[in-house]
């Protein structure tokens, strides 16, 4: 180990050998962490941070009141991100809820007139403090979350409208380019940026996960035909059961 090496990595690398050649099995419980730390001769809390390493990984799971487990390993599934509905090789990635297929649903709680943050004005192009409309989704899959949304609209935009929130009145469910359309707003266009991430606890909780897994964030903002923005959303997808795909357009010569 090198001067600059943190005592804990040399460990996770052992540990996570001694997984991989299937000396624990999923599922199997480890050795406590004293007794772990005492076969390598380290203090606890290198022990504790190489299992911590381990579990940001995927390779372990801590169960609280019961020890630190081989994670078992799950079946990622597939969203798709598409314009076509009748694709076949894998769910949609329903970043609308007009997007959701027959056995998907969703649930949403939205508020109007919330003070724009800085980064969401930022994204929105509009002071910070300005009032805009905020929803947020929790998006089910056979029953058990699948995806985490929050949207948010200029009231500026909206107010004193049919479609002033989103998943309320006649022009419910319709998604952000349908309800811009029947108040005069062509969307052009949506920029999306995906970045791994970490669930942090409110996160995990909603998702079913564990606070520090891996999830994928994907922010998206849609823009008319003027380039302004409209709306802004954050999604937030987690990593160990979902892949995403997007089907990309391609301008024919």
């Amino acid at each position: 180990m090198s001067r600059s090496e943190p005592a804990y990595l040399p460990i996770a690398d052992d540990l996570r050998r001694r997984i991989n050649q299937g000396e624990w099995k999923p599922g199997e419980r480890l050795p406590s962490r004293a007794k772990l730390a005492e076969e390598y001769g380290a203090h606890p809390f290198a022990l504790q941070r190489a299992q911590e390493l381990l579990i940001a990984e995927g390779l372990l799971e801590g169960r609280s009141g019961s020890g630190t487990f081989v994670r078992l390993p799950t079946e990622r599934r597939r969203l798709l991100r598409s314009r076509h509905l009748s694709l076949s090789s894998g769910l949609r990635f329903f970043a609308e809820p007009d997007q959701l297929g027959p056995q998907d649903t969703f649930e949403s709680h939205s508020r109007s007139h919330i003070p724009a943050p800085p980064e969401i004005a930022a994204r929105l192009g509009i002071e910070e403090g300005e009032p805009v409309s905020c929803t947020s989704y929790e998006f089910l899959v056979d029953r058990k979350p699948a995806q985490l949304a929050d949207s948010w609209e200029p009231m500026n935009l909206v107010r004193d409208t049919s479609v002033r929130m989103p998943e309320f009145g006649a022009r419910k469910h319709q998604g952000v380019v349908q309800r811009m359309a029947l108040i005069g707003i062509v969307i052009d266009f949506a920029v999306e940026t995906v970045r791994p991430g970490r669930a942090n606890a409110d996160q995990a909780l909603r998702l079913g996960v564990s606070t520090g897994d891996l999830v994928t964030l994907i922010e998206r903002t849609y823009f008319d035909i003027d380039g302004r923005a409209v709306e802004t959303a954050d999604f937030v997808i987690p990593d160990a059961g979902w892949e995403i795909s997007y089907e990309l357009p391609v301008e024919r010569p």
